[in-house]
């Protein structure tokens, strides 16, 4: 395939060597550096393009992978307010966009896997549930889109808790939860590259699910698996279409 990368930072550089690696070859690159590049003549050059911008960016950069007819892989959170919008618009112009908050193959069965003990969960009240996210300092933002799936995923199932709230630890007045609000805890640390902790609670015992990443190349690898998958789709996907995990 030839490779669109629309964010050329750090997982860019990463996705680019799995992308090579894989017998891709990337012939597009944008950063802060070169946004003019970013126009139709330039994108129809690609097979696939992906997406690791901003969120302020990531809309417009999707609007003009479908101008150009190009497949997506959209990794930017912060923009899932849109979702319907943008979905309505890929069907409507018969484009392919796939979107995921993370790619990695071990994060998506913690997904799975926290939907499964959170439905199990819903039969003893006598536990309480947090999540814990750790991420280094340059990630500003809180919670993470990991940690926000992680917590749609619990409250999918689990019939006490009925919304999320975020406490970023040491980033001012601790937040305290409501009974039926599920915590997600962040905490900003040097050189974490990520770290998700579901913890369920009550008096006599705790029962933990954790991932923990070593690296970003597991989630750039997974990036390029999807976009191996959506090549020759049309459609809006999550990355829950790719992996399938029923059993």
């Amino acid at each position: 395939m030839k490779i669109a990368l629309i964010g050329y930072g750090k997982m860019g550089h990463i996705i680019e060597q799995f992308a090579t690696d894989r017998g891709h070859e990337v012939v597009l690159k944008i950063d802060v550096s070169n946004p003019h590049e970013l126009t139709i003549g330039n994108l129809i050059k690609a097979d696939i393009a992906f997406d690791f911008s901003t969120p302020d960016a990531v809309l417009s950069n999707i609007q003009n992978c479908f101008d150009a007819g190009v497949p997506v892989v959209v990794g930017t959170t912060g923009w899932y307010g849109h979702l319907q919008e943008i979905k309505n618009q890929c069907e409507e112009s018969n484009n392919s966009l796939l979107y995921a908050s993370n790619f990695s193959i071990g994060v998506n069965v913690l997904f799975f896997v926290n939907k499964v003990l959170a439905k199990i969960m819903n039969r003893y009240p006598q536990y309480d549930v947090l999540v814990e996210e750790i991420h280094h300092t340059q990630k500003l933002d809180a919670p993470s889109g990991t940690a926000m799936t992680i917590a749609e995923g619990i409250i999918d199932e689990l019939d006490r808790k009925k919304e999320w709230v975020n406490d970023l630890v040491g980033g001012g007045e601790e937040v305290i939860p409501k009974p039926e609000q599920l915590l997600i805890e962040s905490h900003r640390i040097e050189d974490v590259p990520g770290t998700h902790t579901i913890i369920y609670s009550s008096e006599v015992d705790d029962i933990e699910l954790k991932h923990q990443a070593h690296s970003r190349a597991g989630f750039a690898l997974g990036a390029v698996l999807a976009a191996e998958w959506l090549k020759d789709k049309k459609g809006f996907y999550s990355i829950n279409d790719m992996f399938d995990f029923n059993i």
